[in-house]
């Protein structure tokens, strides 16, 4: 039996098997709202054949978006456009459907990648990103707005309300993003955080933001909905967020009722040193599940089947996310199966799909 292919659970959210498609950005909102891109998008990886989707990085409001096509959760209008677009995937794919609950920080108000990725200045549509202190990403950016006491109070609101609207829709799981050098992870980095209150300084309280986000975030919705985190196990960079820090980060969020982590890295600074190869993040989702108990996503240029099985069964972590590898190839969970000798749940129009060597690959 394969061990990728088996069954596990994320808090009381049962997977199918253990390979998660992470969120991946499509700049193709129009004020924060889904559009017919999100219902191709999402409606095609829902028929992939993976234990779980989460739909890319979802802003809790306006000014906390990557980019001006970013998708947004801050009111009823967003809310109502991807409620649309859920239903409709509902409607053909059983697949488990979590959202990724994001505030871009210091790195908000920038152009689409194929548009430059550069920073937009306000009077040609863009806004005043916000930040724990002020240091720009970019030399030559623009310097963020330091957040007031009363405004990360707003901040954690919004994220209670964002995430109250994705339980509203049918959301099966909620994730926290700090990482990547945004908003909750440039409170955690004492690179781009120099504060000197309760949310600067020693690590406990760097990591105060991630977890009163969290907190507040479980405590809002129903026990039955999954909520994780997503972390940068580090900066790649000297006296950055480490991975022993990631380790302390964790260990707390399960005490808390964290339902998983899924570790990343990188994305806090330009100064960052990294040696990119396949599973190069394997081994810190290792280190952190030595600590904990809850289940532990691993990510990195997973690609080949057969490796991604050996991450599950060696123990180094309890699921994969295959992000670029799946839209490069949406059907990857079928080809995987067929390699490991498994099986997957195709849609009924697609029962017929399998060739004949594989003809025991598509089970009930």
């Amino acid at each position: 039996m394969s061990k990728l292919f088996s069954p596990v659970r994320l808090g009381q959210l049962e997977l199918r098997n253990r390979i998660v498609i992470p969120p991946m950005c499509q700049y193709s909102a129009v004020d924060g709202k889904a559009t017919d891109w999100h219902m191709i998008h999402l409606g095609h990886l829902a028929l992939s054949g993976a234990g779980l989707l989460i739909v890319e990085a979802t802003a809790v409001e306006p000014e906390g978006r990557i980019s001006p096509d970013d998708l947004g959760l801050w009111n009823d209008k967003t809310a109502e456009s991807l409620d649309r677009v859920i239903k409709i995937v509902r409607q053909y794919s059983p697949i488990p459907l979590g959202i990724q609950l994001a505030h871009a920080g210091r790195k908000a108000s920038i152009s689409s990648p194929w548009a430059g990725d550069r920073q937009i200045p306000a009077e040609q549509g863009g806004w005043q990103p916000v930040a724990p202190s002020p240091i720009p990403f970019h030399d030559g950016d623009c310097t963020p707005l330091e957040l007031t006491r009363e405004r990360i109070e707003n901040l954690v609101d919004s994220f209670v309300k964002a995430a109250k609207r994705a339980e509203k829709i049918g959301f099966d799981l909620l994730e926290i993003h700090s990482a990547h050098g945004y908003l909750l992870h440039e409170f955690l980095s004492p690179l781009s955080n120099k504060r000197n209150d309760e949310f600067g300084g020693t690590l406990e309280n760097r990591m105060r933001m991630t977890l009163d986000v969290f907190k507040a975030v479980r405590d809002a919705v129903s026990k039955d909905k999954a909520v994780g985190v997503r972390i940068s196990a580090t900066d790649w960079v000297d006296g950055g967020w480490s991975l022993d820090d990631s380790v302390t980060l964790a260990t707390r969020l399960e005490k808390m009722g964290c339902d998983y982590i899924h570790v990343s890295s990188a994305g806090l600074s330009e100064e960052q040193k990294i040696t990119v190869s396949p599973g190069f993040q394997v081994p810190f989702a290792r280190k952190i599940k030595e600590h904990v108990g809850i289940p532990v996503i691993a990510v990195g240029l997973i690609t080949e089947p057969q490796y991604a099985e050996a991450i599950i069964a060696t123990g180094d972590a309890d699921l994969v996310a295959v992000g670029r590898g799946m839209l490069f190839d949406p059907r990857w969970p079928w080809h995987a199966a067929a390699e490991l000798e498994s099986q997957v749940r195709p849609p009924n129009q697609y029962l017929r799909a399998a060739p004949h060597a594989y003809k025991n690959l598509f089970g009930k």
